[in-house]
């Protein structure tokens, strides 16, 4: 029965013209009927507990039951990710608001959410005259870089930022960060952040389960579901070892990036050692929450943290290394 909400939940949430779309670029690729593949997907979110896209971004359409049971799809994920960081606990990191205001010691920008911008313009006048020039405007409840905005710091003064802010229904105002030269000569268009995944076992110890670079294409953010690339990370040595993959099949892997032409494979991520010791300091914050996202940027000065996500991604975290990895969750369950 669980199953069967599983498949409406799907059903209703599903982005028909990219099933579509995934589903003729796949009966090209194999030759199989569309038939056959559309019993094949409905059979497969049952026996696999995965979504109806996850089928083809997955690859199941090449691989073996002893392949496909491997993968770590929507359900698992939602069922793992509520164990580990259960509904009265994650509030502080759904929340940017909350978010930010307990883990202020991880940051290197400044950010204010409208109510403390109102009673502090002190904090307006700092905001507004950051050395970036820019400020960022975000939902609380943001998701997958939705309803992210950039404008330029003198568009505004403090008036008209609240009542910007007011109107338009944004929670917070940040410094546009600037990041590292080295990944803005990678892509120029967005901050590349990085993602590490980080777990608490039975011991309260932090463990990695895997490092990944986010990298735009003509995107003024780098997430996966905007259209962009991942690539992975060695955890120990901070290069990238692969090349940059789209949720989208129909996309092929890139080697270089598209626009700068500068080598993904071998990219080396500065400040790579304090970037890691950042997200397991992190991870030690609220250990109530045990199974953590952190998106993290690189700057001259260093790592500062963005957000930490209760619910990460598991096509950021397969994808790029082309593998299931369900097996490196389920000792911790």
């Amino acid at each position: 029965m669980k199953k069967i909400f599983y498949l409406i939940y799907y059903l209703k949430h599903l982005d028909k013209k990219k099933f579509n779309k995934f589903l003729n670029y796949t009966e090209k690729l194999t030759g199989r009927p569309r038939f056959f593949l559309l019993r094949d997907v409905l059979g497969s979110v049952f026996r696999y507990n995965i979504s109806l896209l996850e089928y083809f971004q997955f690859r199941f359409y090449y691989l073996i039951d002893q392949e496909r049971k491997k993968w770590a799809g929507t359900g698992y994920m939602y069922e793992y990710q509520l164990r580990m960081n259960p509904k009265s606990e994650r509030q502080i990191l759904d929340d940017k608001t909350l978010f930010y205001k307990n883990y202020n010691e991880f940051f290197l920008h400044k950010v204010a959410d409208l109510k403390t911008l109102k009673s502090n313009q002190k904090l307006c006048q700092e905001l507004l005259a950051n050395s970036s020039g820019k400020i960022v405007f975000k939902f609380a409840k943001g998701k997958c870089g939705k309803g992210v905005l950039i404008r330029p710091a003198d568009d505004f003064t403090i008036e008209s930022l609240i009542h910007f802010m007011e109107n338009e229904g944004y929670d917070l105002a940040e410094e546009f960060l600037i990041q590292h030269s080295d990944l803005q000569k990678l892509s120029p268009s967005a901050v590349n952040t990085i993602r590490i995944f980080t777990q608490l076992n039975e011991k309260n110890e932090v463990e990695v389960l895997g490092c990944r670079l986010r990298i735009s294409i003509n995107s003024h953010v780098d997430n996966l579901a905007a259209g962009n690339i991942a690539a992975p990370i060695d955890e120990s040595t901070g290069v990238v070892t692969g090349p940059g993959v789209y949720s989208d099949i129909t996309k092929p892997d890139e080697y270089y990036h598209p626009n700068t032409g500068v080598s993904i494979i071998g990219f080396q991520i500065p400040f790579w050692k304090e970037t890691v010791e950042l997200a397991k300091k992190a991870a030690l914050k609220h250990p109530q929450n045990r199974s953590i996202g952190w998106d993290i940027v690189i700057t001259q000065n260093g790592p500062g943290l963005i957000e930490g996500n209760h619910d990460w991604c598991k096509l950021l975290w397969q994808l790029p290394v082309k593998k299931g990895m369900k097996e490196i969750l389920e000792k911790y369950v």
